[in-house]
C-alpha cells in the first residue's frame, strides 16, 4: 500500500513538473517577410538572378543559332557530318540544361547567404523572449520546426555520451 502511494506521488510530481514547461509557436516566415531588411535582400537576389539570366540568355542564343544553322544546311551535309552535328547539338543542349540547373543552385545559395543574417537576428530575439518569459520550446508554424529549445530539455549530449559519440571539432 505504501509503495502504491509513493508511486502515485511520484507520478503527480512528474506531471506537475512537466505541466510547468511553456511551449509556444511563431510564424517566422511572416516576421521575416515583414522585416525592413527583407526588401533589400530580395532586391539583391533579384539583381543576382538577372545577371545569371543574362549569361544564360547568351548561351541560349548561341544554341539557337547552331540549331538554325543546322536546319538550313542539313540537306547539304553528308550523313556522317549530319550525325556529328546532331551530336554537337545534343551536347550543346545538355550544357544549356546544366547551365540552367547551376544557375538555380547558385540563386538558392545566394538566397541562403543573404537571408542568414535575418534568420540569425530573428533567432536571437526569439531566444531573448523565451528566456525572459520562461518558454522551454518554440515551434515554427511553417514547417513545424523548433525555433528555440531550452538547452536544459535537450538530451542530445546525454544520448551521444551513452553511445560513445563525440562531436567533431569545427575547423575555421
Amino acid at each position: 500500500m505504501r509503495s502504491k502511494l509513493i508511486l502515485v506521488a511520484i507520478c503527480l510530481f512528474s506531471l506537475a513538473t512537466t505541466a510547468q514547461t511553456k511551449v509556444g509557436t511563431i510564424d517566422s516566415e511572416l516576421i521575416i517577410g515583414l522585416m525592413p531588411e527583407t526588401k533589400k535582400v530580395l532586391s539583391l537576389i533579384e539583381s543576382y538572378g538577372k545577371r545569371l539570366d543574362s549569361s544564360y540568355q547568351i548561351k541560349f542564343k548561341d544554341y539557337e543559332a547552331k540549331v538554325t544553322d543546322f536546319r538550313q544546311k542539313q540537306k547539304d551535309y553528308p550523313e556522317n557530318l549530319k550525325s556529328l552535328k546532331l551530336q554537337e547539338l545534343a551536347k550543346a543542349e545538355q550544357e544549356l540544361q546544366q547551365s540552367r540547373s547551376n544557375g538555380n543552385k547558385l540563386i538558392q545559395i545566394k538566397r541562403d547567404e543573404v537571408m542568414r543574417p535575418l534568420y540569425t537576428k530573428l533567432k536571437k530575439v526569439i531566444a531573448d523572449i523565451c528566456k525572459a518569459e520562461g518558454y522551454a520550446q518554440i515551434l515554427t508554424i511553417s514547417g513545424n520546426e523548433f525555433a528555440y529549445i531550452d538547452e536544459k530539455f535537450d538530451i542530445t549530449q546525454k544520448v551521444m555520451d551513452k553511445l560513445g559519440i563525440k562531436i567533431p571539432e569545427q575547423k575555421n
